[in-house]
């Protein structure tokens, strides 16, 4: 039964979305591995959903393969046009560590995406919005 398969907690991993140096209207999402030793496998479907200007919009789903994201690294994702912000951004991440397979969906909710909640970004020296 359902109940029966485990289902191990994802922990040590987060995704960030932050502005790009130097390129004004442009943010770039990442996966960032705070584990000790590296994941493999990293499959990261994204997209974007949601009302702009009272018109419902959705964006393609994207796919994106990483083979290994090593430890206390991180890894950028695809860029971001700020026009797609004022959108719910959704990331799901699939995984393999230590012989098990992992999955999580990230949600930035609309209006998340805002330098009112920036943070420290490890191992990026900059500053945006994570989840965890």
């Amino acid at each position: 039964m359902k109940k029966d398969i485990p289902q191990p907690k994802v922990e040590e991993l987060a995704i960030a979305i932050a502005p790009r140096e130097g390129e004004p209207g442009i943010w770039d999402s990442y996966v960032i591995n705070m584990k000790e030793n590296p994941i493999q496998n990293v499959l990261v479907n994204s997209k974007g959903y949601g009302k702009l200007d009272g018109v419902e919009k959705e964006t393609t789903v994207l796919r994106h393969f990483f083979e290994e994201i090593g430890p206390e690294k991180s890894v950028l994702i695809e860029p971001m046009h700020e026009s797609i912000l004022d959108l719910t951004n959704e990331f799901w991440i699939s995984f393999t560590y230590d012989g098990h397979m992992y999955d999580k969906k990230y949600v930035f909710v609309k209006g998340s995406i805002d330098v009112e909640y920036f943070t420290p970004l490890p191992f990026l020296e900059t500053k945006g919005v994570m989840i965890r």
